[in-house]
C-alpha cells in the first residue's frame, strides 16, 4: 500500500471524533477493572523530547526523576543503571499520562534510520486542542520533529456512521518517531 493511503487509513482508525479536549470519565454504570493510567515513550534525547511535548503542546509536567540501581546512589556515577523517567500530564492527571524515559547509565543509541509510520508495531498519539493553529507552529518547530501533514480540513464518520465530523487534523512525529496526531474538532458531536 502507498503511504498516502496508509496515513489515510491510520487517520480515519485513530481520529476519536466524539473526545472533546475536556473528556469526561465513563459513567458508573458503564466502568470496568481497568484503567490505562499511562503511556510511556522510550526516549533518545529528553530535552528535545520535553520541548515537543512540554514547551510546544503544553503538557505540564508532573513527575521528574532519576531512577538508579542500587536506589541510593547519589548520582549516576555510582549507579550501575540511571533512567531518567518524566510524567506529563494534560486534563487528566489520573488516567491518560504520558511518561517518557530515557536511559542515561548505560545510554541507548538512537535508531540508524526511523521506522516508517503507521507500520504495525508503530505508536499513534492523538491529541485534541482548541488551539490547534499555535500549538502546530510551536510543534513543528521543535528540534528533531517532522510534518507528515499540516492542518488539513477532514470529516470522519460519527459511530452510528449517519454524520460526518469536521476535524482540522495534523500529523507530526516526536524526536523519537511517534506519530502524534493534533486536532482541532469543529463541531462538538454532542450538538449534533
Amino acid at each position: 500500500m502507498n503511504r498516502t493511503y496508509m496515513i489515510g487509513l491510520a487517520a480515519l482508525l485513530c481520529v476519536s471524533p466524539f473526545l472533546s479536549t475536556n473528556a469526561a470519565p465513563v459513567p458508573e454504570d458503564q466502568r470496568m477493572d481497568l484503567d490505562l493510567r499511562r503511556t510511556t515513550l522510550v526516549v533518545h534525547d529528553m530535552e528535545a523530547s520535553l520541548a515537543f511535548y512540554r514547551d510546544a503542546l503544553g503538557m505540564e509536567v508532573t513527575y521528574d526523576n532519576m531512577l538508579r540501581n542500587p536506589q541510593d546512589a547519589k548520582n549516576n556515577e555510582d549507579a550501575e543503571t540511571a533512567t531518567h523517567l518524566v510524567f506529563l500530564r494534560a486534563n487528566d492527571d489520573f488516567v491518560g499520562i504520558l511518561g517518557l524515559m530515557e536511559s542515561e547509565k548505560p545510554a541507548r543509541p538512537a535508531y540508524d534510520a526511523m521506522p516508517e509510520p503507521f507500520r504495525p508495531g508503530s505508536i499513534v498519539l492523538l491529541f485534541n486542542t482548541d488551539g490547534l493553529a499555535e500549538k502546530f507552529e510551536k510543534a513543528k518547530n521543535a528540534p528533531k520533529v517532522t510534518v507528515v501533514r499540516p492542518p488539513t480540513n477532514r470529516t470522519f464518520p460519527s459511530y452510528d456512521g449517519k454524520t460526518r465530523i469536521p476535524v482540522l487534523s495534523s500529523i507530526l512525529i516526536d524526536p523519537d518517531g511517534h506519530v502524534v496526531e493534533l486536532n482541532d474538532l469543529l463541531m462538538d458531536p454532542n450538538d449534533m
